[in-house]
């Protein structure tokens, strides 16, 4: 069983590499990002970048927020559920855990406004958001017999501008304020712990320093900061972010589009000064504050057409690049003692590629009330192999989609969408497959004055 125990212990801790990212879902579904924003766009396979599809533009490509009607207002009201279905086993050992975080709610609110060439508003938008929860009699507990659990998440509060340059050119930007946040509960080998602190280059010190030799040789090691909430994390932090963005309309029936989301600017996250324990057999009990160092998200550049085929028929395709390879290339934490004293330093390899994103979808106009709307997100996987953990599984590759507009009167109208991605699975190098499927929902009332 040592083995075994090491196997398990091993997956347990590059659960740390990971863990950075989204409401926000980080960390979701592209990597860490959503595979759209609102159900229109959603319904259409994500494409965003040269169609309409509400106020949920600020959150894609700002510019297509001109193709509102001069002196009209628009208020969308929305939420979504994330519904990853994952689990880990050890074939050779006939061991098996299922996560049990199987929904994740994301709501979001947008309102603009035009007035002649200007489109101005605010917006609420969960970024990303997933985690997983594993029973303490799995394997995942690493012989700790305590539960495991993640939560990460990020927001955005976000400033849209638009202006229309001419009837062909539409430019826009956003200003936005972000926060993140992460829960965490896992166990560890000492081992594990003392090589990611070497990893680190730092020097631990005060009677940390003393403790880590000791602690190295624990069975399990234990990292704990949650305060179980389903709409924060016990390790916070705040930032801002940007994006622009432009539309040009070839013809009458042909738009193209283009955006560049900003890496973002977040702060270090923090949990509370004593807000994160380290706890090990023997009796080893510590308190102190965790910091996840420079977590960002990446940046986006994405291009996109859409061509109105028939009045009933609308085509659309974006393609986007992101740049994990900036953002994702490390995982740094430091704990601060406030019992012990002393800090240690954490670093793992990430090393994630960037990632290529096709959206394709349609919308067919069934009636003057009904549209349908069908798509594809095809992706590759950014995380290597190598890194990949049973806390934060975003493995996820491709997703097909499907959803409908409803206008229940001349100004409200609702929309929902449906997001199925096929079970993907990787083996880590320890011998653990970890399996990811997801199904997410998306639904929205818009109301224009």
């Amino acid at each position: 069983m040592r083995n075994v125990n090491r196997t398990q212990s091993l997956c347990q801790f590059a659960v740390l590499s990971a863990l950075a990212g989204t409401l926000t879902p980080a960390l979701a579904t592209n990597g860490m990002l959503m595979e759209g924003y609102g159900p229109i766009s959603t319904g259409m396979g994500g494409a965003s970048q040269a169609i309409d599809h509400g106020n949920a533009a600020m959150a894609q490509n700002p510019a297509t927020l001109g193709m509102l009607a001069d002196g009209t207002a628009r208020v969308d009201v929305a939420f979504g559920i994330l519904g990853p279905d994952v689990k880990s086993s050890i074939p050779a050992y006939g061991m098996e855990a299922k996560s049990g975080g199987t929904s994740y709610l994301m709501p979001a609110f947008g309102y603009t406004r035009r007035s002649g060439a200007v489109t101005y508003g605010i917006g609420v938008f969960a970024q990303g958001g997933m985690g997983t929860e594993y029973e303490a009699t799995s394997f995942m507990s690493g012989g700790s017999g305590l539960p495991s659990r993640s939560e990460l998440g990020v927001g955005n509060l976000i400033f849209p501008f638009a202006y229309q340059v001419n009837p062909d050119v539409t430019v826009g930007a956003t200003l936005k304020f972000m926060w993140s946040s992460l829960d965490l509960q896992l166990s560890a080998s000492g081992a594990q712990l003392a090589g990611m602190a070497q990893a680190s280059g730092v020097a631990t010190t005060g009677n940390l320093a003393m403790a880590l030799p000791q602690l190295a040789q624990a069975p399990w090691a234990r990292i704990s900061f949650s305060d179980d909430s389903k709409f924060s994390g016990a390790a916070k932090s705040t930032g801002f972010g940007a994006s622009v963005g432009a539309t040009f309309k070839v013809n009458k029936d042909v738009m193209m589009g283009a955006s560049y989301q900003f890496k973002s600017g977040l702060g270090d996250m923090q949990s509370a000064s004593s807000g994160t324990s380290m706890t090990a057999p023997g009796g080893f009990v510590d308190n102190g504050k965790m910091t996840v160092i420079d977590f960002q998200m990446p940046a986006v550049f994405a291009v996109g057409a859409s061509w109105q085929v028939s009045p009933a028929m609308l085509l659309a395709a974006d393609l986007k690049s992101i740049g994990w390879s900036d953002s994702m290339k490390s995982f740094k934490m430091r704990y601060d003692s406030s019992g012990m004293g002393g800090s240690v330093n954490f670093t793992m390899a990430q090393e994630w590629k960037d990632q290529t994103v096709l959206n394709l979808g349609l919308a067919w106009k069934a009636n003057d009330q009904l549209t349908l709307r069908a798509g594809l997100n095809l992706a590759d996987n950014p995380l290597p192999d190598t890194y990949v953990n049973p806390l934060f599984p975003a493995i996820v590759k491709n997703h097909a989609t499907l959803g409908l507009g409803y206008k229940v009167s001349k100004a409200g109208e609702f929309n929902a969408s449906v997001t199925m991605a096929p079970k993907v699975t990787v083996t880590t190098p320890d011998g653990v497959d970890i399996s990811h499927a997801q199904t997410n929902w998306q639904f929205m009332y818009s109301h224009q004055f």
